[in-house]
């Protein structure tokens, strides 16, 4: 049965993602249409580009319904790294998209034959600002709801978002310069956004990959994990503290000092009430493990 935190989780990833898919298909039929009736090849391909994010808001859903499964025979930790391999998935479309943007940029450079292509209409600049506005919107609105739900998925959604929103700045600069009679600065915007895409699918693919290989939690985590451990007044030291992610949880292994003197029952009675102050105290802490040991 899922836990309340877990239903939580994939409502608002769900939600969110519904989402982006309504407001990326709209994105993009207004950039499709202002392409066409404006001659801007830089806004159809822009339009391209928000209908791919349609593409990986599906896989976002996908990614978080399968890891909020609970545990079963199979799988007894759960599923929370199929998530992980959402977001890896999801850094691969932006990299490819980055790749799809860069490429016919460095070839246009390359070419320099600018001379035939006709200069875009005023429409295609509108649909442009409105572009980066709404999708400069959807990267924040996501982002706080995947921050708020440690959800490297959305995180890699909301990355995806800005691209776009990049991407858009490109298209503008592009068309504005081709209305000015500098085409080429199409090409050179593209090159830059393409950098930032690039470092922005870097980031998502090693966080996802840092949560699948067992990586430590952050230093300040432990360290309110280690504060939260002295608040009991029976704990007279931490011997151990180790900790791993998995997926967008992580697992705590901690050995404690008490008095021993004390029965086992107490001793017991101890590590539980440590065990229920780290899982009330932290949500996404998956399983807690205390060891007590007897202080000299």
């Amino acid at each position: 049965m899922k836990t309340k935190t877990e239903n939580s989780f994939q409502k608002t990833a769900t939600r969110v993602a519904v989402i982006s898919i309504a407001g990326n298909l709209v994105l993009a039929g207004l950039k499709l249409f202002a392409g066409i009736f404006a001659h801007s090849s830089a806004m159809i391909s822009d339009a391209i580009h928000s209908a791919s994010d349609v593409f990986s808001s599906f896989i976002v859903i996908i990614g978080v319904r399968l890891s909020s499964k609970g545990p079963d025979k199979n799988h007894p930790y759960g599923h929370e790294r199929l998530e992980c391999v959402a977001a890896t998935m999801l850094a691969m479309v932006l990299f490819l998209t980055g790749i799809g943007i860069g490429i016919p940029a460095f070839q246009n450079i390359l070419r320099g034959s600018y001379e035939t292509l006709k200069a875009p209409g005023m429409l295609a600049l509108i649909a442009a600002l409105i572009s980066i506005a709404s999708k400069e919107a959807m990267f924040w609105y996501t982002r706080f709801n995947a921050k708020k739900i440690d959800s490297s998925a959305l995180m890699a959604d909301a990355w995806h978002h800005r691209s776009d929103a990049l991407s858009s700045v490109g298209a503008l600069i592009g068309i504005g310069g081709a209305m000015l009679g500098y085409p080429i600065m199409d090409s050179i915007a593209s090159l830059v956004i393409f950098l930032f895409i690039a470092k922005a699918s870097y980031d998502i693919f090693m966080d996802a990959m840092n949560k699948m290989v067992d990586s430590s939690c952050d230093e300040e985590t432990e360290q309110q994990l280690r504060d939260c451990i002295m608040e009991n007044k029976n704990v007279m030291g931490i011997d151990l503290l180790q900790t791993r992610r998995f997926g967008s949880k992580f697992y705590v292994d901690v050995e404690i000092w008490a008095d021993g003197s004390i029965t086992l029952l107490e001793a017991h009675n101890i590590a539980e009430a440590v065990h229920d102050r780290i899982e009330k105290r932290f949500p996404n802490a998956k399983h807690v493990m205390v060891h007590v040991n007897p202080a000299e």
